[in-house]
């Protein structure tokens, strides 16, 4: 059932439209820094077109995080206000940051500023996730689902991004009453196999490459044993403690027998002869009796489900008598017939709780023009989420929620940016494209704006891993730009649509690297000698901190 308490309330569009311009002010001039390459860093001197400033100056200002996080924050309070201001001052006074007529950046520590005033997380135009799934929740309780780890089917990395994903798409879910849920790009179906197993939502994952489909049915069809293996050791462990209490509860009876037996003989020594057990125990009836056979019987033949394990209840009449009073019911007494029933009913139970269990992995290549209802047979309302949806496929979930009624909420975190198609990007001018990418906004498309590749593949780098020099490091990138510079100077080719590759952690030296990648390019490494190589290393080893500040700042 659906539910009524309100959701975080959402800015409304002449706000965002004022932060969306005070964005593209700053992102006019910053665009040919995210641009530049570092592939071409030497060959098309990309330090000493951009930058105003010594590399030891960037450096000192950027590589003190700790400094230079605090003296961010000192100013961001006062800087920030002015991003969405209509007329540009402070942050965004950009001959304070560019050079007015080189266009050079001059001001590097403002640039990082105005860079973090600009991020999504400062421009205050988004729902945290703690505050979102807190209102989705409202007064209820987190839903735990079944007691299962992510780490048990992927890395660690992996089981991270499902576990949050699951806990956000599950709460959508329960808020809106809903238990249908299609992962579009669901790949091997890491995300769409812990929604059905955990949550028990009913989980359709839909990805355009066969190979993936045919993978993630392999591995639905290894989930699906592993399931089994896990509902029937989850059985034993119940039925385990529940003939251990039984056994406990022999022990605490013969126990009290024999110690109401020795009471009754000291009491009544005269008549001790003639004491039977018949003159102490209650006289159960014959029907009495039977009725607990039934009950006894009724244990070995029901199916081990954990919802009819009902050991206390069925052990509460024995309870109350000895042990000597109840003949004990052995498995033999149960006809074959009855046994082989009841293991097939078992068995059938156990099947259609896996497979309930289990999501349906489908191969199509949807858009906002695809008939569901032609991919899914059973489609009701439901919910559309991907994780890591690449390139297109973002907006395109995006399109499809806007066109399909049965689509009642959308959940998509996207990558890949650096595949998503623009239209007004150069390259693309021959492109018949119906759809693009980006931009999807009618704003953008009047400014007929675009980021360009080398900006959009800057923006899938971790900005955390890169301040903490977790990124590439410095020597493979000074190799490659290096490298170029020798494929131009003594190839002639400018543009090469091949790629090296990760060759950097296989190589001994710099002079193996080049060897190893222009085999790798199919060119002559022959008409190379060893000693050109390594003048051209000597040439440029100066210049590594420009290519470290600059990747730095990047």
């Amino acid at each position: 059932m659906a539910a009524f308490y309100p959701l975080p309330v959402t800015q409304d569009l002449p706000t965002l439209r004022t932060k969306l311009q005070g964005l593209l002010r700053f992102l006019r001039d910053a665009l040919s820094i995210s641009n530049a390459h570092t592939v071409d860093f030497y060959t098309e001197s990309v330090w000493e077109r951009l930058v105003d400033l010594s590399p030891e100056t960037v450096l000192a200002a950027l590589k003190p995080a700790a400094r230079a996080e605090a003296e961010a924050e000192a100013r961001f309070s006062e800087a920030r206000p002015l991003l969405g201001a209509e007329a540009g001052s402070g942050i965004t006074d950009f001959p304070r940051i560019f050079c007015e007529t080189s266009q050079r950046l001059v001001d590097v520590e403002a640039f990082a500023l105005a860079a973090k005033c600009c991020s999504v997380q400062n421009l205050g135009i988004c729902t945290s996730l703690e505050q979102l799934l807190a209102a989705l929740r409202g007064n209820k309780k987190q839903r735990t689902g079944e007691n299962l780890k992510p780490n048990e089917f992927m890395n660690m990395k992996k089981s991270h991004e499902v576990q949050a994903m699951s806990e956000l798409i599950c709460s959508i879910a329960d808020y809106y009453g809903i238990k249908q849920v299609i992962d579009l790009g669901s790949g091997k179906g890491y995300l769409s196999s812990f929604l059905s197993l955990k949550y028990g939502l009913n989980v359709y994952g839909i990805d355009s490459s066969n190979s993936n489909t045919h993978g993630a049915k392999e591995r639905n069809r290894k989930l699906k044993k592993h399931w089994k293996l896990y509902h029937t050791q989850s059985r034993v462990d119940v039925n385990g403690m529940a003939l251990k209490m039984a056994k406990e509860k022999k022990v605490q009876h013969e126990m009290k027998y024999k110690v109401d037996t020795e009471k009754v003989c000291n009491s009544s020594s005269t008549k001790q002869e003639k004491m039977t057990n018949s003159d102490f125990l209650p006289d159960y009836s014959g029907s009495v009796i039977s009725d607990i056979r039934i009950q006894m019987e009724n244990l070995h033949t029901q199916p081990y489900e954990e919802e009819n394990l009902c050991f206390v209840d069925a052990f509460s009449l024995i309870d109350f008598l000895p042990v000597d009073a109840i003949e004990p019911v052995s498995s033999l007494q149960i006809s074959n017939r009855e046994m082989s029933e009841a293991n097939k009913g078992r068995r059938k139970m156990v099947s259609q709780t896996s497979e309930s269990n289990i999501y349906s992995p489908l191969t199509s290549f949807i858009t906002a023009d695809s008939e569901l209802h032609d991919i899914i047979k059973d489609l009701e309302d439901c919910l559309m989420v991907g994780l890591h949806t690449c390139g297109d496929l973002a907006p395109n979930t995006l399109r499809i929620f806007t066109s399909k009624p049965e689509i009642k909420g959308v959940c998509s975190v996207g990558c890949c940016y650096h595949l998503l198609s623009e239209e007004f990007e150069k390259e693309h001018k021959e492109c018949t494209e119906e759809k693009w990418g980006f931009p999807m906004c009618q704003y953008l498309k009047e400014e007929q704006w675009c980021c360009g590749h080398n900006a959009r593949m800057s923006a899938c780098l971790a900005l955390e891993r890169v301040t903490l020099g977790q990124g590439l490091s410095t020597e493979s990138l000074f190799y490659r730009a290096v490298l170029q510079d020798i494929i131009k100077e003594y190839y002639g080719i400018t543009k090469c649509s091949q790629h090296v590759g990760k060759i950097y952690s296989k190589c001994s030296s710099f002079l193996d690297y080049v060897r190893r990648s222009l085999k790798k390019l199919g060119l002559d490494e022959t008409k190379l000698p060893e000693t050109t190589i390594m003048d051209y290393y000597e040439k440029y080893k100066p210049r590594m901190k420009e290519l470290e500040a600059f990747n730095m700042r990047h």
